[in-house]
């Protein structure tokens, strides 16, 4: 068994570790992207929440306005 290691090609360790570290390299690429996405996502929810704010208002705006319309050609 102590003789096993010795069989193991040079070169296969060197691809091994080579493909470690790409692959450590691409998830925290990914894991940066992601960090990227979610912050994204948490603006663009502030930006829905604000938009339907605005929308809500519109609407209110609009009632409110023909009531006065309405008062104004009852006169």
């Amino acid at each position: 068994m102590s003789e096993d290691w010795k069989r193991i090609p040079w070169p296969l360790i060197g691809v091994l570790l080579a493909q470690t570290v790409g692959g450590l390299t691409w998830a925290g690429g990914a894991a940066a992207r992601i960090a990227t996405l979610e912050t994204q996502v948490g603006e663009q929810r502030l930006v829905a929440e604000r938009l339907a704010r605005l929308e809500e208002q519109g609407a209110a705006t609009r009632t409110a306005v023909e009531r006065i319309e309405r008062r104004l050609e009852e006169r």
